[in-house]
């Protein structure tokens, strides 16, 4: 009996695609062929391996949008809505977003069909890694420091935080709980040489850009408190890239026409699983980051501490049966974590007091508020605009009275107040849409930036050209 001779070829003219699933659906095939199946059985028995039907568009006026941001006469403020929008509209094309929501705070954050800052999609049985960015789980932490002096509070943090690239010299880390470690080394995602180095070398840092550590004065109680904001450094950055990869894979088979940056993994593969897991632990990782500089403060102030809370602003959470992916937007209904208190943190800029807030879970906010005050231009649009004026001159006319430090570099102008939307109006928005009550303000002492520093990669091309 003559073998009959099955190869790519006669897959592809049966539907089938090249993809992940291609070579299994081959070697089945030819291995049927050898036992001596006809090939009406064998085509019958790898139909199931054969990829599902290429999901389009679809149309984004379809998708129910809701728009919690309004612009002055501001020619800035006008522009800015408008990007925004357009680039909105673009991300709700994505074949598995349901809804969309922007907040006071919006802002781009990339090519138009980029989920911008202040944006939150609600998406069915699909992760989409470029939607929490990879400052994933980027966040806020608040410690009541008790009567604590606030300059010996920022002067304790000032010693024991860390701001700029990389990690922790040996000696100077703090220890990671080994049931976390194990926890990632379980993890396909997270057992990666690269994470797990970086999960320990990391611990109790804060990077840079826009991360800070802030102290006040509560105006509620008047007793001091700490703020940090920062997210998964290294371990989430890595992680990102790794469900990028996977997410594309998704996308050239299941939707080409896709923007990269809006490719998902399907939450019910195996890989959403993981990937799912992998998020929770990367939560649990930079939890215990912003904990470990906030007991470190506690213990060199000699604070006498009440309270502590936090909450994400760059991360998916499930709902329902849907992903709600919040891009710089923090999540508004109580119980949306384990360890959620009902109140969240809004910071505005350097000279303006953090808000703490109690969300409202309005449906035309997806259950959501903003998570800070947004830009309406960019970083060097602002250090363009401000001509003559050093970043000192600056720094004093528009922080007087202030403790201000950059102990990793010099003055970042671009993190100035002024680089930021009036916090007034991104307020008088907070309570016109109804996204949140504010509860307490937590007036500024001083803070601390990572300060200007010139990115790795300009690093390097310089130890390249030498």
């Amino acid at each position: 009996m003559t073998e009959t001779q099955i190869t790519s070829d006669t897959l592809k003219s049966w539907g089938h695609l090249p993809g992940r699933a291609f070579g299994q659906a081959l070697e089945m095939a030819q291995a049927a062929a050898a036992a001596g199946d006809d090939l009406s059985a064998i085509r019958d028995r790898i139909e199931v391996l054969k990829p599902a039907p290429v999901t389009p568009l679809q149309n984004a006026g379809d998708v129910p949008f809701h728009f919690n941001i309004e612009a002055s006469d501001d020619p800035d403020e006008v522009k800015n809505l408008g990007q925004v929008r357009e680039t909105m509209m673009a991300v709700m094309r994505t074949p598995t977003v349901v809804s969309a929501a922007v907040m006071p705070d919006a802002c781009p954050a990339g090519p138009v069909g980029t989920i911008p800052v202040g944006g939150v999609v609600a998406a069915r049985n699909a992760i989409h890694p470029g939607m929490h960015s990879a400052d994933i789980c980027c966040s806020v932490m608040m410690t009541d420091m008790g009567n604590a002096d606030p300059k010996a509070v920022l002067d304790a943090a000032e010693q024991i935080t860390h701001f700029g690239p990389g990690g922790r010299a040996n000696g100077r880390r703090y220890t990671l709980s080994q049931k976390l470690m194990d926890a990632f080394r379980e993890n396909p995602f997270l057992n990666n040489p690269k994470i797990l180095r970086m999960a320990v070398e990391h611990l109790g840092t804060q990077g840079d850009g826009n991360h800070f550590l802030f102290v006040g004065r509560s105006r509620a109680t008047g007793r001091t408190a700490m703020i940090t904001h920062h997210g998964s450094r290294g371990p989430g950055a890595v992680l990102y890239k790794l469900g990028m990869q996977v997410a594309e894979r998704f996308r050239r088979e299941l939707s080409p026409d896709t923007l990269k940056q809006n490719a998902w993994i399907p939450a019910d593969t195996q890989e959403g699983r993981d990937y799912w897991a992998a998020l929770q632990l990367i939560r649990k990782w930079t939890k215990a980051n912003h904990n470990a500089l906030h007991q470190a403060t506690v213990e060199g102030a000699k604070a006498q501490p009440g309270e502590r809370f936090w909450n994400e602003h760059n991360f998916v959470f499930r709902r329902d049966d849907l992903y709600f992916h919040g891009k710089g937007a923090t999540p508004a209904w109580g119980d949306y974590a384990q360890d959620a208190t009902g109140l969240t943190l809004i910071p505005l800029n350097m000279s303006e007091p953090v808000l703490v807030v109690r969300g409202k879970d309005a449906d035309h906010g997806l259950g959501f508020s903003p998570h800070g005050a947004g830009r309406n231009f960019s970083r060097s649009e602002h250090k363009r605009r401000m001509g003559d004026v050093t970043a000192q001159q600056a720094l004093e006319a528009e922080t007087a009275g202030l403790d201000i430090r950059f102990p990793a570099g010099g003055i970042d102008a671009s993190e100035l107040p002024s680089s930021y939307k009036d916090a007034a109006s991104v307020v008088a928005q907070i309570d016109k849409f109804g996204l949140a009550d504010i509860e307490d303000y937590i007036d500024p002492y001083g803070c601390m930036m990572a300060g200007d520093i010139p990115p790795f990669w300009m690093e390097r091309k310089k130890r390249r050209r030498r």
